[in-house]
């Protein structure tokens, strides 16, 4: 079971990342694009993902990951029942998801230096 104070580290570590509060709710940014942000009750993480592979997430497992409210179907994005993943995925989500919005230089100089993935 993960919580916020597993990934909330990785807000400030990750390169050009930082994080935010946006109507009470805690979210990642790198620049103005939000790549991660919870639900006010902290039970569920948005988080950047690939449009075209989320459809086949979601139906993996539907009792985890779900799609994200219609007004956001045009956003790489996709979101996950908090309580239903451990630390290290919800870890290996963030980084994925961060990956996404940072130039690749920076995702390869983190691959290097973190060669057994999030900690």
């Amino acid at each position: 079971m993960a919580v916020v104070d597993d990934v909330r580290p990785l807000g400030s570590e990750l390169e050009r990342s930082y994080e935010v509060y946006v109507r009470g709710r805690l979210k990642f940014r790198v620049g103005q694009i939000v790549y991660v942000a919870f639900s006010r009750d902290e039970r569920e993480m948005g988080f950047g993902f690939p449009k075209e592979e989320r459809a086949a997430l979601v139906a993996s497992a539907p009792e985890i990951f779900s799609m994200p409210p219609t007004s956001e179907l045009r956003f790489n994005w996709v979101v996950a029942d908090l309580e239903a993943l451990d630390a290290t995925e919800a870890r290996e989500f963030v980084v994925d998801a961060w990956r996404m919005v940072v130039p690749k230089k920076l995702a390869a100089a983190y691959d290097l230096a973190h060669p057994d993935g999030p900690s």
